[in-house]
């Protein structure tokens, strides 16, 4: 996001005590709350959904000592809003990246991209076959097809398309931590 958000632990006790005074009521809530979001932007096409959420409620806690005096209604329908916010900044940096990584005519090999690539291969290895089946399975189409066939893919698991955004944002997070790490460490050999 364009500015680093830290969420402090006053910040967060005034965020639970604002949800509800029953400290285990409030997590409840927070859980919920944090669900939702990670759900809104997996469903916005977001791949950094879990971040992007504990962003939205870094956000939201430390704008609340100044709101908390004056804001009525639903506490859920802040965050919400502020999603909307985060979304938005999240689109533009994404829309940056594509334009800064135009296409030359002629690719070179990249001795990076390949080790990302080999990494890739790894990790999916590492995977139990049933989540690595899923996760290239996901990835199989493109388009509209890609609509319609992981519509298809939700039916055969008996899940709904949302929980199957949510299984396949989790297996491709683990991945991208898998992938940095198998990175770094072949950076290091090469030290």
């Amino acid at each position: 996001m364009a500015k680093e958000n830290i969420l402090t632990q006053e910040n967060f006790d005034v965020l639970l005590l604002w949800l509800d005074k029953n400290r285990e009521a409030a997590g409840q809530k927070y859980e919920k709350i944090r669900e939702r979001l990670v759900r809104v932007f997996v469903g916005r096409g977001c791949f950094e959904a879990e971040d992007l959420a504990d962003e939205t409620i870094t956000r939201v806690a430390n704008i609340l000592p100044r709101l908390i005096d004056n804001y009525k209604g639903e506490q859920a329908y802040y965050f919400y809003g502020v999603a909307d916010k985060v979304h938005l900044e999240w689109l533009r940096k994404e829309k940056k990246k594509r334009n800064l990584e135009l296409p030359d005519d002629e690719p070179e090999e990249d001795p990076e991209l390949e080790a990302e690539y080999d990494c890739l291969e790894k990790c999916l290895e590492k995977l139990p076959a049933p989540l690595r089946e899923l996760i290239v399975e996901y990835y199989r189409k493109e388009k509209r097809a890609k609509i319609e066939y992981r519509r298809k893919l939700a039916e055969k698991l008996s899940i709904t398309m949302g929980a199957l955004q949510i299984k396949t944002c989790r297996i491709r997070a683990g991945l991208l931590k898998c992938v940095r790490e198998c990175v770094a460490i072949g950076q290091e050999r090469k030290v």
